[in-house]
């Protein structure tokens, strides 16, 4: 998710049709440059090598049933679309692409390979001060709680074992340890910290910020950022 102004101006992007080491390329329709969607760049086009890069929000993937019960006065796309997609057959799970996304291999060939993790591995992946690190989801979510560091940048990750939400936050010089809400944390003088789309927020008041972190398959993380640390667990 990207904030869509464009220097001083709202600007709506669209989907190319092309893709980029197996990620989509959107375009803007002022300019019609090609973008990059993972890194919210311009890559051709008049805006190429412009230094443009587009601000990123933080996103949650979850359950409708979960966000639901968090934001009950949610507003929410209608699912009668206008497509003729069959949105809620069974043999469709809901998705134009659930067989790619059940299929453990991309849809075409990557130029790079790097197979420390398997290429349809989820990830989240996390960068700062021109250093990365891929956190393989399903270890998230088994230990809950990672203090971390990326480039100069301490940060905690945070998983939740029933919904698989993850939550990546600063965490300045705090060291958090698991609660038993799974929506808490506990820092190293036992003050509780509850998780927020916005931030980490103390019983005191103090809010540590969540960061804009990408989940997404392992071969796209690894094609834009060669190189990145694995991390495999504490």
């Amino acid at each position: 998710m990207y904030d869509s102004e464009l220097n001083g101006q709202d600007v709506t992007f669209g989907t190319s049709g092309f893709l980029y080491q197996n990620n989509k390329l959107m375009y803007d329709r002022t300019t019609n440059s090609l973008w990059h969607s993972l890194t919210g760049e311009p890559v051709v086009g008049e805006l190429a090598d412009s230094g443009i890069r587009l601000t990123r929000y933080p996103v949650t993937v979850t359950t409708w049933s979960d966000w639901l019960e968090q934001h009950p006065d949610t507003t929410v796309v209608d699912i009668n679309t206008g497509f003729r997609r069959r949105y809620l057959d069974p043999s469709e799970v809901g998705s134009a692409y659930y067989e790619y996304r059940a299929s453990p291999t991309a849809m075409f060939p990557t130029f790079s390979v790097d197979d420390r993790v398997a290429e349809k591995d989820s990830v989240v992946g996390v960068a700062a001060d021109g250093e990365s690190t891929a956190f393989p989801m399903d270890t998230i979510v088994a230990e809950r709680v990672i203090n971390t560091r990326v480039g100069e940048a301490d940060v905690v990750l945070l998983g939740h074992p029933l919904t698989g939400v993850i939550g990546v936050f600063e965490r300045g010089e705090e060291q958090f340890s698991v609660s038993e809400n799974p929506r808490e944390v506990v820092d190293g003088r036992g003050g509780t910290w509850t998780a927020g789309d916005d931030g980490l927020t103390a019983s005191d008041g103090r809010v540590l910020p969540r960061l804009a972190a990408r989940e997404l398959f392992w071969f796209a993380w690894a094609a834009f950022f060669p190189g990145t640390e694995v991390y495999t667990g504490s």
